[in-house]
């Protein structure tokens, strides 16, 4: 009897093990192949899953219908995990943004830019922006969808002792965050210390490195040629993706804007799951 016990408590803990190693999820932002998309959808979401990618986030139905574009996802056993949710849109109707992520069963919806003159982004900005994504998670919880935002490095400027960003960290009562560490990185931030700093506020990640002496900026603005394979850049991707462990973090979420996008993608995939194996 004792030794059947352990048998069993012996499979659990395994069991425990293997889910710990899949609790973080490959994903891919449709971005990275907003190119190739225009000339053949159906080739490169075969592609991608080919790659061992089933999570997308972003994208759209490149000119199908609903009926047509759910079937190339079920075909290639791909899903939309996140969908797009413009900062105007929010401040008047958020059902058009329900409706999206409802048709393709999205457990997210995401702010990637708020409106702001050129340049790093105003302190007054920032808080009415906290605001508004307080108001908009509130009713979007009630649907089941979890809103976040994605910062893109103009949110950095300093205040004080403090950047302006700390203030939504601070004050983020009914949203997360889609933290791309290459835009963090190029406003000056530090992404690892950021995520250890805010346990639990990152469901999902856009990991992206960035060729070593790239100059950062403060305006959300870059050289996309400056997207490198995961892992060859300046920013420490295996830190991250070790405490996205920890944290139990949801997706990591490959974003590669350059031109070398389709070779380069399948590179980063591997270097992820390589670092997910590590204990």
């Amino acid at each position: 009897m004792k030794n059947l016990i352990k048998k069993i408590l012996f499979t659990f803990f395994l069991l425990g093990c293997t889910l710990g190693v899949q609790a973080q999820e490959v994903a891919l932002q449709l971005y990275s192949l907003r190119n190739e998309m225009k000339v053949d959808p159906i080739k490169y979401h075969e592609l991608i899953s080919d790659w061992g990618i089933s999570a997308l986030e972003g994208g759209g139905g490149y000119g199908m219908s609903d009926e047509e574009y759910s079937k190339l996802l079920a075909d290639n056993n791909l899903r939309v995990i996140g969908v797009g949710a413009e900062y105007m849109q929010l401040t008047k109707d958020i059902q058009p943004i329900i409706d999206q992520a409802k048709k393709y069963g999205a457990e997210y919806a995401i702010c990637y830019w708020i409106p702001h003159a050129e340049g790093p982004i105003s302190m007054e900005e920032i808080k009415i922006a906290t605001a508004l994504f307080n108001a908009v998670g509130a009713e979007l919880k009630k649907e089941g969808i979890t809103f976040l935002y994605h910062p893109h490095g103009y949110e950095f400027t300093k205040d004080g002792n403090k950047v302006r960003f700390d203030y939504m960290l601070d004050n983020a009562k009914n949203f997360g965050f889609n933290m791309d560490v290459f835009w963090v990185k190029m406003g000056g931030g530090d992404p690892l210390k950021i995520m250890k700093k805010y346990p639990g506020k990152f469901p999902i990640l856009h990991l992206k490195d960035r060729k070593k002496g790239t100059p950062g900026s403060k305006d959300g603005q870059g050289d996309v040629e400056t997207n490198v394979v995961l892992g060859t850049g300046d920013i420490d991707i295996a830190g991250i993706i070790k405490e996205a462990k920890k944290q139990g973090t949801e997706y990591l979420t490959i974003e590669d804007e350059s031109s070398r996008s389709v070779t380069q993608i399948p590179l980063s995939v591997a270097f992820i799951k390589k670092e997910l194996e590590k204990n």
